[in-house]
């Protein structure tokens, strides 16, 4: 591929000053005063810009009339967007004309990335910046009159702060706020504020437009309302205006909060960690109000460049909510005020770190702190605008949701933030801790049984589960449909049961985002990939501080959808999220593409099978990308070591690499693969399936089913009429629509072996859905052309040679076919080419044999392959000779 066509590595997400603008009626300005003369006028004004740049420290990322620019710090961009509207008024004085530019400010991540020198030199920009931050800029810049620098929410505060490093021009700027408005396809209202000097900026509120509109309340709205509505209304707003007062802050159903470090000046050190994770608890029970997890704020902090120790005070937690787009800070305090144990909370305003709202409650001694928990967190969620039958609806005590012991309170804590780290040796410690003080702690159970899902000991879990399950009263609503939702992963209809618990969870907590991800991950595995991509987009919002593995998957359901470079590009920012090193996930997506040297060089830089870490399944990739180059000898080293070391591992890993190593031997030569090993894959597969949870049941039925397919692909049929019974009973037990999938294309692949293709034909079609997995295709060519039916088995082949992308991420049956589905998207060509020339098309016939052979080299190719190559190279040689 064209070096210039490839996509660059994408950069870390970065915090970035954008500033937009726009240079009013430029092309009217050019009619105006003649080429000759706004050529000048354009020289000086890039002069003008050049000073500026290198004055305020910006980066020039586009121009045309407009410019696109970077800075470090929103006061540089300030700096830049003043001197700019004062430059070109100064420059139109000159020359008696009226120089106006529209200018929008805001701070935000961008992404960005270098373009290649060829790229660059035929007209591409040296730098490319993009970012939900991009169009924020571009919907202030497009929205403001001329001569206005509008700013946003997350802008004003941190430029207006640092205004006094303007010199005295900073303590005569102009500040206005414009109030609340509304864009096209963001569903939140905006805050506006206008910054400039006296006597230049217009200080007058941008007009309405289709795609920018203030934000009036609808009492404020002029409308023609009937005269009996209008007296309801008036009412209606009149009591409520008079039973409350108006909020102090503009906070929505779903907003975020972000809870400060607890400030304990009682001295009792068990009061630290554990009333921290209360208010946690106790507010996450609110369908009104969200709290960004402790996780994501720590995760902040790295970007912020701080220590994820740092304290979060008032400031520190402010900054995180402008960046994490939290509208609220929550600041507990805990102290002994008059032998009183006292308990208060501060709502502040991040853009100002000013105090809004503040609620305490009184108790007698420290076990009455999570009863006055309960009390200030229910009396913040009303301040923040939730009803008070809500709160009293999603509301339960919190000795009655966690426990009553402040010491199993704290264990759990620190086994919380242990988890986080993914230390779980630590947080298995502290979970059990907080179980030995509470035996009736449900949500410590869950945590240990969080651990071992987590590390892939799906039995070991499941007494936790239980465990969790018998004191499911003693937790929160969300929490319960958590519980459910993992229980159902365990149940005897897990592939049925689970999605839709998960999907549930999605809809009662659509921002708690584990529900999004697991029922995405459940729609991905079924190739259900539309409705996949859906939740687990909503699964990257920037609060979910798992927000780059949701990022991953979406690239793999790209990948599956065959849009390769976007699903490369989705797990680059994954990578950049997540702070990790390129992965195996990105090998393949390279591989999807034939960027094989770069593919490779990822490969090599991930641990070698059998380590201890668990990345025996980089093998995988290793192993079909060697596949798809047709390196066979590279192919079965890897494979066979890769077996070999999965012995040491689990049944569930030996079986698995077993199976692959030989379908690796089955290319090499299938007249050596011998039926007795592959009996002995399967039964034992069979075995491990019928006594395993249905977890584990559903990868070792398909690595039985591997090895029926690999014997039907050796001609024969014996293995799989005595096994087929077996399995079916176990794929009805398990209900998993994949594995049913697959019992189906074994069994079509013993009506065609028996000389029935058509009974084949008719069992194969109805699976053709969208969903249906890689290899019904496979069994459609087959059936197709021992029926003689040629042209649609072509169609079939095109199929499968066009999906390269789902040939490596399909992921049924733990990814067992991915090697086999590779090279079924090169052996394609070659079946084309023979079904091409034995129908009289030669020169077709011979362009796809060259396809097939640009991949896999004659030289290189088994015995068996090279044979059926030969006959049309040779045919093709004697016909040219003639």
């Amino acid at each position: 591929m064209n070096e210039m066509t490839q996509r660059p590595s994408i950069d870390a997400p970065q915090l970035r000053t954008l500033l937009l603008t726009d240079l009013c009626d430029s092309t009217t300005l050019v009619e105006r005063i003649g080429d000759v003369a706004a050529a000048t006028l354009f020289r000086d004004h890039d002069r003008l810009v050049l000073d500026l740049q290198q004055r305020w420290r910006g980066r020039l990322i586009d121009r045309s009339d407009g410019l696109l620019l970077l800075f470090e710090r929103p006061i540089d961009g300030l700096g830049f967007a003043l001197d700019y509207v004062r430059g070109l008024r100064e420059m139109g004085a000159s020359r008696r004309l009226d120089l106006k530019v529209r200018a929008g400010l805001h701070v935000g991540e961008v992404l960005t990335w270098r373009n290649s020198e060829e790229a660059v030199q035929v007209g591409a920009k040296p730098l490319e910046v993009e970012g939900l931050a991009k169009p924020m800029a571009a919907r202030l810049m497009a929205m403001a009159r001329p001569g206005q620098i509008l700013l946003s929410a997350v802008a004003e505060p941190l430029a207006h702060r640092a205004a006094r490093e303007l010199g005295e021009r900073g303590q005569h700027l102009l500040w206005k706020s414009h109030g609340r408005w509304r864009f096209k396809g963001m569903p939140d209202s905006q805050q506006i504020y206008e910054v400039g000097e006296p006597g230049i900026a217009p200080l007058r509120a941008p007009t309405n437009s289709p795609k920018a509109w203030r934000d009036v309340p609808l009492w404020r709205r002029p409308a023609a309302l009937a005269a009996e509505a209008a007296v309801i209304v008036g009412i209606g707003v009149g009591v409520w205006f008079a039973t409350r007062p108006a909020p102090a802050i503009a906070f929505n159903q779903r907003d975020w909060v972000v809870v400060a470090d607890l400030r304990n000046l009682t001295g009792q050190t068990v009061l630290d960690d554990s009333m921290e994770q209360a208010f946690r608890i106790s507010l996450e029970q609110s369908r009104y109000v969200n709290v960004l997890s402790d996780m994501k704020a720590r995760d902040t902090l790295a970007r912020m460049q701080l220590k994820s120790d740092t304290v979060l005070d008032r400031s520190v937690a402010s900054e995180i909510a402008l960046r994490d787009g939290a509208r609220a800070v929550i600041l507990p305090t805990v102290a002994e005020v008059g032998g009183k144990v006292r308990v208060s909370a501060e709502i502040i305003d991040p853009n100002t770190q000013a105090t809004v709202y503040a609620e305490t409650a009184d108790g007698a001694g420290v076990n009455s702190v999570l009863a006055s928990i309960d009390e200030v967190t229910g009396e913040l969620r009303a301040s923040l605008g939730e009803t008070v039958k809500a709160i009293e609806s999603d509301s339960a005590e919190l000795p009655k949701v966690t426990t009553s012991s402040l010491e199993a309170l704290r264990a759990y804590s620190l086994a919380t933030k242990a988890y986080a780290r993914r230390d779980f040796g630590e947080a298995s410690q502290y979970f059990s801790e907080a179980i030995r003080l509470d035996p009736n702690f449900a949500l410590a159970y869950m945590g240990l049984a969080r651990i071992h899902i987590s590390r892939a000991e799906n039995e070991a879990a499941k007494p936790f589960l239980q465990k969790a399950l018998d004191r499911k009263s003693r937790l929160t609503r969300r929490d319960g449909l958590y519980l459910d939702a993992w229980a159902a992963e365990f149940g005897d209809k897990a592939a049925v049961e689970a999605p839709l618990r998960w999907k549930t969870l999605a809809g009662m907590y659509p921002d708690f985002y584990a529900g999004h991800f697991q029922y995405a991950w459940s729609a991905f595995v079924n190739n259900r990939f539309d409705e996949a991509l859906k939740y687990a987009s909503i699964a990257t919002a920037p609060q979910e501080p798992m927000r780059g593995t949701a990022m991953e998957l979406v690239g793999r359901i790209e990948l599956a959808r065959e849009e390769r470079l976007k699903a490369l590009r989705s797990l680059q920012q994954a990578q950049a999220i997540g702070g990790y090193p390129a992965n195996r996930r990105q090998a393949a997506a390279l591989a999807a593409l034939e960027r094989f040297p770069q593919a490779r060089q990822v490969l090599q830089t991930l641990p070698a099978n059998g380590s201890p870490d668990g990345q025996l399944t980089n093998q995988l990739e290793r192993i079909a990308i060697e596949v798809d180059q047709g390196r066979w000898k590279d192919a079965h080293t890897v494979a066979a070591s890769s077996s070999n070391a999965a012995k040491r591992a689990t049944p569930l890993m030996a079986n698995e690499f077993r199976a692959i190593e030989l379908m690796v031997q089955s290319m090499l030569d299938p007249a050596r693969l011998r039926e007795a090993d592959l009996e002995q894959l399967a039964q034992n597969a069979l075995t491990e399936a019928e006594r395993s949870s249905n977890r584990d049941s559903t990868p070792q039925a398909f690595f039985a089913l591997a090895a029926l397919k690999l014997d039907q692909r050796a001609g024969r049929t014996a293995l799989a009429d005595r096994l087929i019974p077996r399995i079916r009973t176990l794929a009805n037990r398990v209900g998993e629509p994949v594995l049913r999938q697959m019992v189906v294309v074994v069994e079509a692949g013993q009506q065609r072996l028996k000389g029935q293709p058509q009974d084949a034909i008719a069992t194969l079609r109805p699976l053709i859905d969208g969903s249906e997995l890689f290899q019904v295709h496979v069994a459609l060519h087959d059936a197709y052309r021992a029926a003689g039916q040629n042209e649609k088995a072509l169609a079939e082949l095109n199929w499968i040679a066009e999906h390269r992308g789902r040939a490596y991420s399909e992921v049924a049956g733990d990814q067992v076919f991915q090697s086999l589905n590779v090279a079924d998207t090169r052996l394609a060509r070659l079946s084309r080419a023979e079904i091409l020339w034995q129908g009289g098309k030669t020169a077709d016939a011979r362009q796809e044999l060259d396809l097939f052979l640009a991949g896999w080299p004659l030289d290189q190719l088994p015995d068996h392959l090279r044979r059926r190559a030969a006959v049309m190279l040779l045919d093709s040689k004697a016909k040219t000779t003639v």
